[in-house]
């Protein structure tokens, strides 16, 4: 008989290490790249456009900083006080974490689906296009290898 995990040493890919670094900063890398593209898109006459994009930059730098904080935390063993994003801080004061965290989620993939519907991620220069690239590679994969963890961990 298998012994149970102990809360104290979570499995690798339960963990806020690989957590921020396979899912908050690949979403991170596509609201500054949305954001980017919003602020060019925008130029000097779409004041709007422009400052959706610089909203957009403010959020994806903050959350960045939040994941990078989550990996270093992790890395010391200690327990972190803030959440993963600031969408996801903003459910932890509320109670609920997990639902906004799944806005968040939400939210990143509807900026993933503008950027491809939009045409604009053909206006991404080529070390953005490697950015995109690697984030998408990151996010995928790990959700693959999560899955695959979940359905051999019930067996």
């Amino acid at each position: 008989m298998e012994k149970p995990e102990s809360n104290h040493n979570p499995p690798l890919f339960a963990r806020p290490f690989f957590l921020s670094l396979t899912i908050g900063i690949p979403f991170c890398i596509f609201k500054i790249l949305f954001g980017m593209s919003a602020l060019r898109e925008g130029g000097d006459q779409d004041f709007i456009l422009k400052a959706i994009g610089f909203f957009i930059l403010i959020w994806a730098g903050t959350d960045f900083f939040m994941n990078s904080g989550r990996i270093i935390i992790d890395l010391l063993n200690k327990e972190s006080s803030f959440d993963y994003c600031t969408i996801g801080q903003a459910g932890r004061y509320l109670g609920r974490p997990l639902v906004f965290l799944a806005i968040d989620t939400l939210l990143t993939f509807l900026i993933i689906c503008f950027m491809l519907w939009s045409g604009w991620i053909t206006h991404l220069s080529v070390i953005e296009q490697y950015f995109w690239y690697a984030a998408t590679t990151l996010n995928l994969i790990s959700l693959s290898i999560v899955s695959l963890y979940n359905e051999i961990h019930k067996l």
